[in-house]
Order: structure tokens, then sequence, then C-alpha cells
């Protein structure tokens, strides 16, 4: 991986993160595509009308189905999917512990049940590089010990030192892997942990940091804490990551949220919201987000955002888009889910060039203004 800052703007960065199969410009968002599909859409969808350099897949629903020795015969991800760009994949750690009812965390790793067939397995830091290797993922990400919010300090104490060990282990089996010719395209990137405890999350990302890995990602938040409390951790975090390496926030979130990271020196987000709420009938534009079933849009000729120059924006109005989803028609997922994510992809595009030309905080004023908040 070649990584280069192209501008620094206060603390938002400008990037440019090489990889075997693309050139990523940061900030970016990743497209979330959990079983190596973007809901609703097909790779021609992307490579048309989104564009994305990099997308998500997730190790514990590949690992799954159809398996990822199956992906692996089959070309890995990029053979498979037919996406040619990059992919980053998650280590499947938190959905072993969110989608399974007896999930138990040992020193040697993370047993649980599959949401599938009820079937144990055994994650731990080797055995989730293997699967990845077997995927072909650009960017890998290492097994942690995720602590859901609110947590004990001892709960979180353990966890971020039980990450670090992980990391010890995940860090050394790679680089011996790479020495003998596996995984050599393949980036690493540990996950900083800590809760919103300072003193936890400046202990964790210094003994992760001091490691040899590609990147470095905040994880364990946006689950329950509240924005000001995820934007200070995100703020007091940072500080304590390598400058000269990719910084990459999990999970996270609305368009407010990315803004508000970039802002903060973060380079990466992931996130379903773009996909999931426009399933689900929110729509995001400039303006703030609609509810795209709501009568009022009946007979409404416009577009969805009048400052967007997404497919859809292009040819239908809110009036079609309403009459689909309220006569549950198929084509609305699709149509909904290239809006949600342009918008969110070009917010990312309209933020780099902002960084580039100085003027991040001007358009961060002007974002801002246009929803009516006074941040």
């Amino acid at each position: 991986m070649d990584f280069k800052i192209d501008n620094i703007d206060g603390s938002a960065r400008a990037s440019t993160i090489k990889t075997t199969h693309s050139t990523i410009k940061t900030p970016v968002f990743m497209p979330v595509g959990t079983v190596g599909a973007i809901k609703a859409l097909d790779t021609t969808d992307l490579e048309s009308f989104i564009k994305p350099e990099i997308i998500l897949g997730n190790t514990y629903h590949l690992y799954l189905r159809p398996t990822d020795e199956v992906i692996k015969e089959l070309g890995k991800l990029h053979g498979f999917t037919k996406f040619k760009k990059s992919f980053l994949t998650d280590s499947g750690g938190f959905q072993a512990f969110s989608l399974s009812d007896n999930v138990k965390i040992d020193e040697g790793g993370i047993l649980f049940r599959s949401h599938i067939d009820g079937s144990r397995h055994y994650f731990t830091p080797k055995k989730v590089l293997d699967i990845q290797y077997n995927l072909g993922s650009d960017i890998m990400m290492i097994l942690d010990d995720l602590v859901a919010l609110p947590a004990t300090k001892s709960r979180i104490k353990e966890s971020i030192e039980r990450t670090t060990r992980w990391a010890d282990e995940s860090i050394d089996y790679h680089r011996d892997n790479q020495e003998r010719g596996i995984g050599v395209g393949q980036n690493i990137f540990a996950i900083i942990q800590g809760g919103t405890d300072r003193e936890f999350r400046e202990k964790s990302a210094k003994e992760l940091c001091r490691l040899d890995f590609d990147g470095f990602a905040i994880g364990g938040l946006s689950v329950g804490e509240s924005n000001q409390d995820m934007y200070s951790t995100v703020e007091w975090t940072t500080q304590f990551m390598p400058k000269n390496k990719p910084r990459y926030l999990m999970g996270v979130g609305t368009p407010e949220d990315l803004v508000e990271n970039v802002a903060r020196g973060v380079d990466m987000f992931d996130c379903v919201m773009p996909t999931r709420n426009a399933r689900n009938g929110t729509l995001f534009t400039s303006y703030g987000k609609i509810n795209i079933r709501s009568a009022r849009f009946k007979l409404d000729t416009s577009p969805i955002d009048s400052e967007c120059n997404c497919m859809v924006c292009k040819n239908y109005s809110k009036a079609y888009l309403n009459h689909l989803i309220r006569a549950k028609e198929i084509t609305y997922f699709r149509l909904a889910t290239i809006h949600n994510l342009y918008y969110y992809l070009n917010l990312m595009r309209e933020m780099r060039e902002a960084i580039i030309e100085n003027k991040f905080n001007s358009f961060r004023d002007e974002f801002y203004a246009k929803r009516g908040i006074i941040y």
C-alpha cells in the first residue's frame, strides 16, 4: 500500500491510498457489501453510477456462506463478484458478537454459533486472517475484542489488553505469511478500542500504533454513545495515531458524522446507513433527509435533490419514487440506493476538494447552513 497526504486543512486530511486494485482518494466512504454485493445493486450499477474505488465485505457472513473456500475457488472476491476495484474486509468479530446468542470470548478468540444454522465456530486472530487470505481483500481488519457501551472500566481494560495481544499475534502471523508468499498484496489494519474513556483510548492507540500495521482504525463507537462523545473520543484518539498512515472510523455514520470526523482527521468511513435507509424510504439530500413515502410527494415533479447529479435525480421525480415505494415495486430499492450512495460519495468528493483548496471550514459552514443547523 502506498499512502500520500495531498493536503491538510486544520485537522482535515486529503490523501491518496494506492492498493493493488485501485487508487483511493480520501476522505472516502466505503459502501457496505456485506455478503459480496451492495443490496439492490450489481457491479454494473457500481461502475456506471456510483464509481466507488473501494467497498466493504464481511468476513463473518462470507465465511458462513458461500464460505471463503468457495470464494477462493471461484477467483477470490474480485473474480467472484466481478468488482475489480478494492475490497476491505472486516474481521467478523462484531457480527460474531452481535448475531450469536451464546458468544464466549477467551484469550484465544471468540466462540460463537452461526445465526444461520446454529453450528459452532471459533474465530482466532490467525483464523480470521486465513479466511481473508482466501477472500483476497486489499485491506484486512484484525480480530479485536469489541465492547458494547456502556461498559465497566474493568471490562474495557480487559478488552484493550486482549486486543493488543491479538494484534501482536496477528501482525507476526501476517508478516511471516508474506515472507512465504501469502497475502503479499494484502494490507492489514489494527483496531483501537477503549470506549469513550480517554485513558484507555490513549493506551490502546499507543500500544497498537507501535506495531507495523499498514493502517489503523477506531472501533467501538457509534454503539449507543452520544454524538458529542463520539466526536470528542475521535478527536482525542487521532492525536496518538501515525500521521503517515490511513485512519479509519468504523461503522459511522450520518452525513453530519462524516463531516465532523473528517474535521477531526479521519480518512476512511463505512456504514450501512445510506443503503438501509434507502430501502426504508429515507433519502439524503443537500438540505437534509426526506421520507419519500410522505403523501406530500405524490404530485411532486422535482428531483430528490436539485443539487444532485446522480442518474436518479437526472431522470426521475419524487412523485415517481413515492409511487414505487408505496407500490412495493422492487425498482424502488435500486433507484433509492443509487441516489443515497451517490450522495454519500459526492459528499466525500466535495470535502476532499475543499481540503485541497484550504476551504474546509467554509464548506462545513455551508453544509450546516443548508440544513438550518447551527453547530
